[in-house]
C-alpha cells in the first residue's frame, strides 16, 4: 500500500484551514486537515514531510508517525507537529478505507451509539482571517444576528453576538435543539485583557452578566464552559475563577498559559473544575498536564497535537489518572469528523465539542459526509475510515483554492 503523493489544498475563504490528501498505488485517498499557520504547514509538508513518506508503506501508521516527528517544533502544537498530525489522520483514513470500515470499528468498535454535543458559541466567520485569537478577529458585525444566509439556504447562527448581547435567548435556542450545553467567552472583552494583569469590578461584572443572566432565566438546564482563552495572569484568572463558583460551571478553560503547568495547580481551590490542553502537544505535555498542573478534563486537538495516534494515546493516559478526555473542534469539518470517530471509539469521553455556526455554514460547502447530528447528539459518519470527503466545488473550482500543491 505504498504511498505515491502527498497533495495540499488550502480554501481561500478560510485562508488559515490546510487539507491534506495521501494517494496511495491502489488509488485510495486519505484526507487530514490542520489549521492556523497554514502557509509554514504547506512548507513543512512539501519541505520535509513527503520526502520522508512517498514511497512508504502506509499502512505502517505508528512507524511513520514517529518518522514524521521533527527534530526542531517538537514541542506543543508547532507548526511541525501541525503538519505531522493532518498527514497521520489521513492515513488511518486510509486505514478504515482499507478495512472497509469506520474509523471508530478499526479502533476496536463503539463505546456509545451517539455522543452529546456542546456548543461553541462563535460566529460563522469566527477567527476566519487570521490564526489571531482576538475579538478584532472574532467576525463581530460582518453581518446581523440570526437569519438565513440566502445563497446557502441554511441558517447563520451569530452566536458569539448573541451570547454577548442576549445569552439567555440563545440559550433557549441551544436548548430547543436538544443541546443542553455551551461555552461562552465574554471575559476576552475585558479592557484588562491586552495584558491580562488585572481586571476592573465593572468588567468582572460585565463579564459575569451572560452566565447569571442564562441561569436566571434557564436554572441548572443549561451546562456552562467558560473560556478564557489564556489571557490571564495566576491571580486575575483565581478572581474570575472564585466570581464564577457559585454558577456551578462544567469548567474553566484555559485560565492561564498552558504549559505553565505548576500555576494551573494552584487554581484547583477555586471551586471550579479546570479544563484545557488544545494548544499542547506530545505525551509529555499531556501528562504534565495531568500529574502537575492537576487538571480535571484534558483537551486534545487531533490535528493539532500529534494526530490520531496521539489522541488515543492521550485518552489512554487521562484514563489511567480517572479524567475523561474531550477533542476540541473550533477549526474544520475534518476535525469534527476524526474527532467523533475517537469520541464514538473511546471510553473516558463524554462529550463532543461542535460550533453550530461552522456545522450549519461552511462546513457543507466544504465537504460532503458530515458527522450526523440529531437532539443535541452526534455520531460518525458511517462510511469507511472517516466518512468525510472534499465537496467536489473544492476540488474542481480553481478559485476556491489559494494554493495546490503535489510532491510525488
Amino acid at each position: 500500500m505504498k504511498i505515491v503523493r502527498l497533495e495540499t489544498l488550502r480554501p481561500r475563504a478560510r485562508p488559515s484551514l490546510i487539507w491534506v490528501r495521501v494517494h496511495t498505488e491502489d488509488g485510495l485517498i486519505g484526507l487530514g486537515e490542520s489549521w492556523f499557520g497554514s502557509d509554514a504547514i504547506e512548507a513543512d509538508l512539501h519541505g520535509r514531510i513527503a520526502p520522508l513518506i512517498v514511497g512508504e508503506d502506509a499502512s505502517r501508521i505508528e512507524a511513520l508517525n514517529r518518522r514524521m516527528r521533527p527534530y526542531v517544533g517538537f514541542q506543543g502544537t508547532s507548526a511541525e507537529t501541525r503538519a505531522l498530525s493532518a498527514v497521520d489522520v489521513a492515513l488511518w483514513d486510509l486505514a478504515g478505507q482499507r478495512a472497509g470500515m469506520p474509523l471508530y470499528q478499526l479502533l476496536g468498535g463503539a463505546c456509545r451509539d451517539e455522543v452529546r454535543l456542546y456548543n461553541t458559541c462563535a460566529g460563522p466567520d469566527y477567527v476566519s482571517k487570521s490564526a489571531d485569537v482576538r475579538p478584532g478577529n472574532f467576525g463581530i458585525g460582518s453581518s446581523g444576528i440570526g437569519g438565513v444566509d440566502a445563497g446557502a439556504e441554511r441558517p447563520r447562527y451569530e452566536d458569539l453576538e448573541a451570547f454577548l448581547e442576549r445569552p439567555a435567548e440563545l440559550a433557549g435556542e441551544l436548548l430547543e435543539m436538544g443541546i443542553s450545553a455551551m461555552k461562552i467567552w465574554p471575559f476576552d472583552f475585558a479592557a484588562g485583557a491586552g495584558d491580562g494583569v488585572d481586571i476592573s469590578t465593572e468588567d468582572l461584572a460585565r463579564g459575569l452578566w451572560p452566565f447569571e443572566e442564562i441561569r436566571r432565566v434557564h436554572g441548572n438546564r443549561m451546562r456552562l464552559k467558560v473560556e478564557l482563552h489564556g489571557l490571564w495572569s495566576l491571580s486575575t484568572a483565581r478572581r474570575i475563577c472564585q466570581v464564577l463558583a457559585p454558577l456551578s460551571p462544567d469548567w474553566v478553560e484555559d485560565p492561564i498559559w498552558m504549559d505553565r503547568v505548576g500555576e494551573l495547580a494552584e487554581l484547583t481551590d477555586t471551586g471550579v473544575p479546570i479544563a484545557g490542553g488544545e494548544t499542547l502537544g506530545g505525551l509529555g505535555q499531556l501528562r504534565d498536564l495531568i500529574a502537575v498542573g492537576r487538571v480535571h478534563a484534558p483537551i486534545v486537538d487531533v490535528t493539532w497535537g500529534g494526530g490520531v495516534t496521539f489522541a488515543r494515546k492521550a485518552a489512554a493516559l487521562a484514563e489511567a489518572h480517572g479524567r475523561p478526555i474531550a477533542f476540541h473542534d473550533c477549526s474544520g469539518p475534518v476535525t469534527l469528523a476524526v474527532s467523533t470517530q475517537l469520541a464514538m471509539a473511546l471510553p473516558n469521553v463524554a462529550e463532543q465539542e461542535f460550533t453550530r455556526a461552522f456545522y450549519y455554514g461552511w462546513y457543507g460547502d466544504c465537504v460532503e459526509g458530515l458527522p450526523p447530528i440529531r437532539d443535541g447528539y452526534i455520531r460518525a459518519a458511517e462510511g469507511s475510515g472517516l466518512g468525510i470527503k472534499l465537496a467536489a466545488a473544492i476540488l474542481e473550482a480553481e478559485e476556491q483554492v489559494v494554493t495546490v500543491r503535489v510532491s510525488q
